[in-house]
């Protein structure tokens, strides 16, 4: 079940890996091939909304132009300039091997770049420093990812920037950010972040990328009121804190951190998506304020009972995967639930699963494979005959004989 997990969040994520899905703009699938409507997961396309992004091959040169509807077309020369990667046609052996020119690229290339340019591309150039930008006045999305850049700066007269990707770099602060009053999505993931700060002004930002880091707290972003999505997965976080007054927080990725508690979630009120994985939670609780929560990932922990669900009647994906729980129970109330990843737990009694499950009339896919029960020689049957909504059974999709198939 490792490929179904490790696309649920970025925390989840080594870095290589997440460097091949979001250059390659994929669609996020689980075991064999199994695709996964799970919004927010791939940032790529989210972020960029209806802008157009570059999809590059094996030598960086650009494949296709290709839109967040999943149209290709040529791009338009008018609105986006992009830079051929360091990585191509140049002789180099990738990023960690010696600049054959010690001259940071952007004293030659900036000066070529378009001024009325509105998204500048300048993935994989080993850029070093920030620099001679100023007279981009019209860009609104700049990608610096995957270089060497250590500091934010000279970034002040871009203030009509709205999504700056600073992805895979080696920067220690986040600062020099004030200018940038227009900014909605900000992503400085797989960096040296040890901290959150420097984000005071940024007051219309939407959408903000910090996993991958080394953050042991969760702080100074309480003032972000518009914020929608926050991904702090793969961090050094103990503790779910400042959260308070974030109300229109809808997705938030907390994966692989070292959280032992849910709590301090009462103003999320609109929160639709938990991403909770691989920390040290034991139990299941401090829910009950996310009336709203339609996705639950809460897989690699160390709970031990299914409970605190009351209030949460509008999840329709719940993932308790690689937990230690033996029993099913306190799911039958679950009525929009239509996936249930509940494989690698304990379960063995049949007639439990059949009295918490049968009523879920919209339930499609479940894993319970590496539970005891899936031992049964019978095992795929008895699900098709027993919940006949089914339409996959772990990585597999069913015949369902229930229907007549």
């Amino acid at each position: 079940m490792e490929s179904k997990q490790n696309l649920i969040t970025s925390g989840n994520h080594t870095q290589d890996e997440m460097k091949e899905v979001k250059q390659e703009d994929l669609v996020p699938v689980g075991p064999e091939g199994k695709p996964l409507s799970v919004p927010g997961i791939l940032k790529t396309g989210e972020k960029m909304g209806k802008k157009t992004i570059v999809l590059e091959g094996g030598d960086g040169k650009a494949l296709a132009h290709k839109t967040s509807e999943g149209n290709s077309k040529e791009a338009s020369a008018e609105k986006r300039h992009r830079i051929p990667s360091s990585g191509s046609d140049s002789g180099s052996t990738g990023r960690g091997s010696p600049d054959p020119n010690p001259e940071d690229i952007l004293t030659s290339v900036a000066p070529t770049l378009d001024p009325d340019s509105v998204e500048v591309d300048l993935n994989h150039h080993r850029i070093r420093r920030i620099a001679h930008l100023d007279h981009l006045q019209k860009v609104e999305y700049l990608c610096l990812r995957w270089n060497l850049i250590t500091v934010i700066e000279n970034l002040h007269p871009l203030t009509t920037l709205k999504e700056l990707e600073l992805y895979d770099n080696q920067i220690t602060v986040l600062e020099n950010l004030d200018a940038l009053v227009n900014l909605e999505m900000l992503d400085v993931s797989f960096n040296r972040l040890m901290k959150i700060q420097g984000l005071e002004k940024l007051t219309k930002l939407k959408k903000l990328f910090l996993c991958a880091n080394k953050i042991t707290v969760i702080e100074n972003i309480s003032h972000l009121k518009d914020l929608e999505l926050l991904e702090l997965g793969d961090n050094r976080i103990r503790e779910i804190t400042h959260l308070n007054g974030m109300k229109n927080l809808k997705s938030l990725y907390l994966g692989k951190n070292k959280i032992k508690e849910i709590k301090n979630l009462d103003d999320l009120t609109q929160l639709t998506v938990l991403s909770i994985q691989s920390n040290r939670l034991t139990k299941l609780s401090g829910l009950e304020p996310l009336k709203n929560l339609e996705q639950l990932y809460i897989s690699h922990n160390g709970i031990q009972k299914l409970e605190g669900l009351k209030e949460n009647l509008n999840i329709q994906t719940l993932d308790m995967a690689a937990n230690f729980i033996a029993k099913i129970e306190n799911l039958s109330h679950l009525k929009n639930l239509e996936e249930f990843w509940f494989n690698d737990n304990k379960l063995s009694d049949w007639h439990e699963l059949e009295q918490e499950l049968k009523p879920l009339t919209k339930l499609a896919t479940v894993y319970l494979e590496g539970n005891p029960l899936a031992d049964d020689s019978q095992y795929r049957r008895k699900l098709m005959l027993m919940l006949p909504s089914l339409t996959q059974i772990d990585a597999t999709m069913c015949r369902n004989p229930a229907h007549g198939l």
